[in-house]
């Protein structure tokens, strides 16, 4: 059983509920999970052209979102940061402990595999053990 649990979450994908129910099941009884979602900041000249009140805005959205997706889950805390997907994952997992990440997958798309999926990355970046919820 595993003490620190980290769950990333896409608040665009419907698998969110599956991915924290598998993360309690593989929970001891004193664990800490943590809901974590990656703003991630428009690159290049975009930026510029959004602004940063569009950009609050989104943060502000997210955090929306993700509270109402964990609101009638116990014992979870929920955590927005800014930065790319997959290395924010990492990078957190690594500076708060966790010893487990449970995330979710979709059906790879050829992108996928030539770019690689979040998941995929995650599961071979990361220093701790990673469990992969494959929505069906």
């Amino acid at each position: 059983m595993y003490k620190k649990i980290l769950v990333p979450l896409a608040l665009d994908h419907g698998i969110s509920k599956q991915t924290l129910s598998i993360a309690k099941k593989l929970a001891a009884a004193d664990a800490k999970i943590t809901a974590l979602y990656v703003y991630e900041m428009p690159q290049g000249s975009v930026d510029a052209y959004l602004g940063q009140d569009f950009i609050a805005k989104g943060v502000e959205r997210a955090q929306e979102i993700l509270a109402e997706k964990i609101a009638s889950e116990e014992g979870v805390t929920g955590e927005i940061i800014r930065g790319h997907a997959y290395r924010t994952i990492v990078d957190y997992a690594v500076s708060n402990s966790f010893d487990c990440i449970v995330i979710g997958s979709h059906k790879p798309e050829l992108s996928d595999y030539l770019i690689g999926s979040t998941a995929a990355r995650v599961v071979r970046h990361a220093s701790c053990a990673v469990h992969v919820h494959r929505a069906t």
